[in-house]
């Protein structure tokens, strides 16, 4: 289905503007993790819009208007959303769309989440949605718009087309997102250098000037607080070194309500450099209270000079990684606990000690070759698949007849399929022509006893992975052996002599998968497409007990039904056409569970078990 009332894409770092006397719904998006764009709600745009109006190159305080934003203010001037308890910082962006398409109207689509909660969906999917609703289409397929989705309004249910799994839909009516007309005017820009009238291009410089911006602007907004009408202005002065490297480059940049002069590059003392701090008549606000007693040391600097007794150890991180965090406190991106505050004394001129958060430990101490030895009761150490065979005399036709049961009075309910009732004629009567296969006649499948159009049940097959299986899509009841899509690679398994946390009695089974880039086969999205295969080998680990040497054999079998990995959009990255898991989880992580793939989970070996279930991988099948 076409996409319409999609809205103009806008650089991060300006404000954007409509087109004059031209009227266009305002909706403010911050970008997350992986890469998209999620809308604030009406009522937040609502506000920021006012705080727009007052002062262009302010900051606007979230959770003045939703108590669970109370940590984030947005930067007008930077165009970043600041977390002020982790110091996460995210670009946001001021989109418009038509009056007419749902933001205007107030209303919100909205799936259901894994903890039963609402999400809205992205603006311009949640546009295309109301489109299609409005113009009571029965169905929306969402592949156009890089999603396997498919909407249907009669059951207000999403479906996965690949995996068939469905999750509730909604619709609801919301505050309309706030009107404007005319132009804005942009937000200033970043600081210029001083010799040349423009910045260094250089990813560096990039990162620390817009850093510089962000802080600046939000100081200059408390100072503007402080000292109303521009009297008693107080100038910032940067810090000049950090571990012997200057931080800013000289030059001058304007700062709201006054003129920070650029810094001369001084020889750095002791870690850090020294750098000039706020006159003592006068304190920054949010920085009381923050000095903590003794001495401390500056992590990741190799001088390993003392810091100076009462600097407070706050470490910063940026999320996505790829944000305008100063390089310095990058460093510690990996820490939980990280403060707005360390981004903003670093601004001001006042010392930080950065401190580092334990990092995950991926990987098991080094093993000889000597030490591996062969997991008891399961035979080999290897695991290989080539390019899919098909397997012939499989047509869709016989493969739907072989599992239902044909009904004569079929009862009058919707097919779940097409979402057209059963006593009528299937939905894709004039799409699909099968010899043999009215588009009337209704089936029963043979082991759940759900009902749909053979017809229908066709159409399915021929969207999926056509291996001679059928599953079904109300109850997810496999009928036949299932098999994926996984490309081509290489799975070993073997015992080494470590323990897992929570498992010290026992060894441990280290899985490697490793698969290397290829071209995509016509089972896959893309066919004839390169797809790339991030982070190979990959190394999972199982304790060595009866269960773990169990969920082991099963994985085996899994890998041989190519149903460990397939090939989509990752989630991490938000990568297409690349190499991601199948929803069979692993544990990437030996020994620790800092990023949640780890151990201990004692639960784990239970919930992976589940996982191989529902692909059809059962206990039953290691007797065969």
């Amino acid at each position: 289905m076409a996409r319409q009332g999609a809205g103009a894409l806008l650089a991060s770092g300006t404000l954007g503007f409509p087109p004059q006397n031209l009227a266009r719904v305002v909706v403010w998006e911050w970008l997350n993790e992986h890469g998209r764009w999620r809308p604030y709600s009406a009522a937040v745009c609502h506000h920021i819009e006012n705080v727009l109006k007052e002062d262009a190159r302010g900051s606007v305080v979230l959770g003045q208007v939703d108590v669970q934003l109370a940590p984030y203010i947005i930067d007008l001037q930077s165009m970043h959303q600041f977390r002020q308890d982790t110091g996460t910082m995210r670009p946001v962006r001021r989109n418009f769309y038509d009056p007419s398409s749902a933001p205007g109207k107030g209303i919100v689509w909205e799936w259901e989440n894994d903890n039963s909660s609402w999400t809205p969906y992205d603006m311009d999917i949640c546009i295309t949605i109301q489109n299609a609703y409005e113009k009571q289409h029965p169905w929306l397929d969402l592949s156009s718009l890089g999603f396997c989705y498919l909407i249907y309004f009669s059951s207000m249910s999403q479906m996965n087309r690949q995996t068939q799994r469905k999750r509730r839909l909604r619709r609801r009516m919301d505050l309309a997102y706030p009107l404007t007309m005319g132009s804005i005017p942009k937000s200033q820009s970043w600081p210029v250098g001083a010799s040349t009238g423009q910045p260094c291009s250089c990813q560096q410089c990039l990162l620390v000037n817009s850093t510089r911006a962000a802080s600046n602007a939000i100081l200059a907004s408390q100072r503007r607080k402080l000292y109303p009408g521009g009297a008693g202005t107080l100038p910032v002065r940067q810090s000049s070194t950090f571990a012997g490297g200057t931080l800013w480059p000289a030059g001058t940049g304007t700062a709201a309500g006054g003129v920070a002069k650029g810094e001369t590059p001084r020889a750095p003392v002791g870690a850090f450099g020294r750098s000039q701090s706020a006159p003592s008549g006068a304190q920054l606000p949010g920085l009381n209270n923050l000095n903590r007693p003794g001495t401390q040391r500056g992590a990741g600097v190799s001088a390993r000079a003392a810091v100076p007794p009462g600097v407070p150890a706050l470490p910063v991180k940026n999320l996505n990684g790829t944000g305008p965090v100063h390089p310095a406190l990058a460093d510690s991106a990996a820490c939980p606990r990280a403060g707005m505050t360390g981004i903003l004394m670093c601004a001001a001129g006042l010392p930080v000690c950065l401190t580092r958060a334990p990092k995950p430990i991926l990987h098991p101490p080094p093993v000889s070759k000597s030490d591996i030895k062969p997991v008891p009761g399961v035979s080999g150490i290897c695991r290989k698949t080539k390019k899919k065979h098909l397997k012939k005399s499989k047509n869709p036709e016989d493969v739907v007849r072989r599992y239902i049961q044909k009904v004569k009075t079929p009862p009058d309910e919707d097919c779940t399929i097409c979402m057209e009732r059963l006593v009528t004629s299937s939905g894709y009567e004039g799409v699909l022509s099968h010899r043999g296969i009215k588009p009337e006649l209704v089936g029963k499948l043979g082991k759940c006893g759900h009902m749909y159009h053979l017809l229908c049940l066709v159409a399915m097959y021929n969207n999926g992975n056509k291996d001679g299986s059928l599953q079904c899509p109300t109850c997810k009841a496999i009928y036949g052996e299932k098999t994926g899509t996984q490309p081509p690679g290489k799975m070993e398994f073997h015992l080494i002599p470590h323990s897992l946390p929570g498992y010290t009695d026992s060894k441990t089974i280290r899985i490697v998968y490793d698969i290397p880039t290829g071209i995509q086969g016509p089972e896959h999205p893309n066919p004839g497409k390169k797809f790339t295969a991030r982070g190979f080998p990959r190394h999972c680990y199982l304790p060595d007990n009866e269960k773990g040497r169990k969920v082991l054999k099963l994985l085996i079998v899994a890998w041989d039904r190519r149903l460990i990995f397939t090939i989509g959009t990752s989630n991490t990255t938000g990568e297409s056409d690349t190499v991601v898991w199948n929803e069979i989880h692993h544990k990437t992580e030996f020994g620790s569970n800092l990023t949640g793939h780890g151990y201990p989970d004692p639960n784990y070996l239970d919930n992976v078990l589940a996982e191989l279930l529902a692909q059809g991988v059962s206990e039953a099948t290691l007797k065969d």
